[in-house]
């Protein structure tokens, strides 16, 4: 069957005597079988095989033997040594591949069997950048009045210049490998998407090299660096598996063919529009200019007919405002609800039952229960579908492109908070109060109006008023306001209201209120929100049309009644209808082609939001007075008049 090779020739047969097999493997001769032995451990030379043997005798670990192995490095036991193990290696003045000085008779003797390999020089290991848990940021044009956020090593949102870079000490922006991004529910295998990445980026780069090799020195600034051409195919191959994954590999193959047969002079055009992109977005260039807003109106005109876009009060209540003020037997109710609940609510942010101490906790001098709170500072928002697709596709957090019920949460904040929306709950923090009657002439003929709010013990309450004048958009009243409970979170990434305006603002002086000359002053503080809510009432009659966006919540937030309201909300309502409503940055977007609330993390600015509920209103009189016109209206002496009846 097969030819004995001898590896067990010097191993007693255990069969032995008598061994019933003609042709044995084994020895049975056991005293010749020891002389071999001997023998052969005494014979050094080159010719030695690679047997195994123990050292000494002892039943330690097995050695093997080297061929071709020089006879002046074989020692007594028939094992090979080195040089430096003998006393020259430690006085050569050579040195060796670990810094240290060898001799030349090692290197005679090392030379004939160490790999090459082993004679280059060790490099040292790379060094460790320590973690530092500190946000470090190295900070461009600042500007002193600009704020935005960053997160501490506490998670905690504090304020930053907005235009920032991030930077770690002697350290690199991470490259990015050839390598398809993981998605939760990919379109084809991982796979697939590598093969098609893959082909996606050798097109790329034989353009990118087209480009290089042009004459042209102008074509420098189109030309891509091998990392960018990896993330340009990468990002590309994303976008395609997130917004098309029905016809995934149809588009990608379409996307590789088309580049397959792109010419020179078509790749420098698409590279050209993606460079003016990512100015433009980057700010660069200068956008296009806003809608200007003509009415065809004189300001006193667009006063006169600004109560046609006033709000019925019958319907209000639908919209969640408040429309008569709770009874005592109403607030009785509500306060026993109170008592009987002891602090218990519902997180506004994470949903999490939690518990309130207003005054804070004997024991330890807490505010709240329950820890910190994690949660998605944005809401869901689903996708639009796409051709291919066969079901909605899955609800995404906008805040950090997460699928809903993936994520706990991408931020972290300290406590939990509240809101309250029952109206009798509100009037037990503070009470509501109708738009009290004035003789007073120097009134604006309107006022628009906006408020910042946050997070106390007590709910959400006024942190800033602001009001101007409708429709020259002058300032009126910017005030900070003291809630009336412990301030748990200031919400500033919408609110625009950070720790450093409180410590910053002094108090408000009633002489300075009208004062508009000082447009760069720091904000006041006024020390609770009925005096907020008094300022403003000085600013307005029961006929005063009061402008905003959604202003239940700030009517709410001020407990105010007005009758005469004029909501950017109601006059521009979303298609689909309640509950869902356009919010104040698309409209002006949609409709005014103007960009608002642009701070990010820094937050809003109740100012330019009052002023852009203020343009909105003059746009929608713009077109409602247009459209009269062509219907024979007229104006004169600041009066309004209907067509006249034919025959007239």
């Amino acid at each position: 069957m097969f030819s004995p090779i001898g590896l067990f020739k010097k191993t007693p047969c255990p069969e032995y005597p008598p061994c019933p097999l003609n042709n044995c493997l084994f020895a049975h001769d056991p005293a010749k079988s020891e002389d071999d032995g001997s023998k052969s451990r005494n014979n050094s030379g080159p010719h030695l095989l690679a047997i195994e043997d123990t050292i000494d005798g002892a039943d330690g670990p097995r050695k093997k033997r080297r061929l071709n192995a020089d006879p002046d490095t074989i020692n007594a036991n028939g094992y090979q040594t080195t040089a430096r193990d003998t006393p020259e290696a430690k006085t050569s003045p050579l040195p060796n591949i670990s810094g240290q000085p060898i001799s030349v008779t090692q290197t005679k003797t090392t030379e004939n069997f160490l790999p090459r390999t082993a004679l280059r020089r060790i490099s040292p290991p790379p060094r460790r950048i320590a973690k530092d848990t500190s946000t470090k940021r190295v900070i461009e044009n600042e500007q002193p009045s600009a704020r935005t956020v960053v997160q501490n090593e506490k998670g905690i949102l504090v304020p930053r210049v907005p235009t920032v870079k991030a930077a770690l000490p002697n350290a690199q922006a991470l490259a990015e490998s050839l390598n398809p991004r993981l998605l939760p529910n990919p379109p084809v295998s991982h796979a697939i998407r590598m093969k098609l990445v893959t082909m996606l980026h050798e097109q790329m780069v034989r353009l990118n090299d087209e480009v290089r090799s042009s004459q042209d020195s102008s074509d420098d600034v189109l030309l891509l660096s091998d990392q960018q051409l990896i993330v340009e195919a990468i990002e590309e191959e994303f976008q395609a598996a997130t917004k098309n994954p029905a016809v995934y590999q149809n588009v990608i193959k379409s996307r590789i063919m088309v580049l397959r047969k792109t010419k020179l002079d078509v790749w420098k055009s698409e590279r050209v529009k993606k460079l003016g992109q990512r100015q433009a977005h980057a700010g660069d260039l200068k956008p296009s200019p806003p809608k200007t807003i003509d009415t065809g109106l004189t300001q006193s005109e667009e006063i006169v007919f600004l109560p046609r876009l006033a709000a019925d009060q019958e319907g209000l209540s639908k919209h969640g405002y408040v429309t008569a003020i709770p009874t005592a037997a109403e607030l009785e109710s509500a306060r026993k609800g109170v008592e009987s609940a002891q602090g218990w609510e519902l997180c506004d942010r994470c949903k999490t039952r939690f518990q309130v101490f207003p005054g804070r906790r004997e024991e330890d001098g807490a505010l709240t229960s329950g820890g910190n709170c994690i949660y998605h500072w944005a809401k869901p928002r689903r996708p639009d579908m796409v051709k291919g697709d066969i079901k909605p596709r899955d609800l995404k957090y906008a805040c950090c492109d997460e699928i809903v019920g993936i994520s706990a949460g991408c931020t972290k904040a300290d406590s939990h908070v509240f809101k309250i929306s029952d109206p009798k709950r509100l009037a037990l923090v503070m009470p509501f109060e109708s738009t009290p009657a004035s003789d007073r002439t120097d009134v604006p003929g309107a006022v628009c109006f906006d408020c910042e709010m946050g997070y106390s013990t007590l709910g959400m309450e006024l942190i800033r008023l602001t009001a101007t004048a409708w429709p020259d958009g002058s300032e009126l009243l910017d005030v900070l306001v003291r809630p009336i409970g412990e301030v748990l979170d200031l919400n500033s990434r919408f609110s625009g209201v950070w720790p450093e305006d409180w410590a910053n603002a002094s108090p408000f002086d009633e002489d300075r209120a009208q004062s508009s000359a000082d447009v760069v002053r720091s904000l006041k503080i006024v020390e609770s929100p009925a005096k907020a809510r008094e300022l403003l009432f000085e600013l307005l009659t029961p006929q005063t049309p009061l402008i905003g966006h959604a202003l239940e919540n700030d009517l709410n937030a001020t407990r105010i009644l007005h009758p005469v309201i004029v909501d950017t909300c109601l006059i521009y309502p979303h298609h689909r209808g309640l509950p869902i409503r356009f919010g104040l940055k698309v409209l002006m977007k949609k409709h005014l082609d103007r960009d608002i609330q642009m701070g990010g993390a820094q937050g809003h600015d109740s100012k330019e939001d009052a002023r852009a509920a203020g343009d909105l209103v003059r746009y929608r009189i713009r077109s409602m007075w247009q459209k009269m016109k062509g219907e024979g209206w007229s104006t004169r002496d600041g009066e309004f008049y209907p067509p006249l009846p034919p025959g007239a």
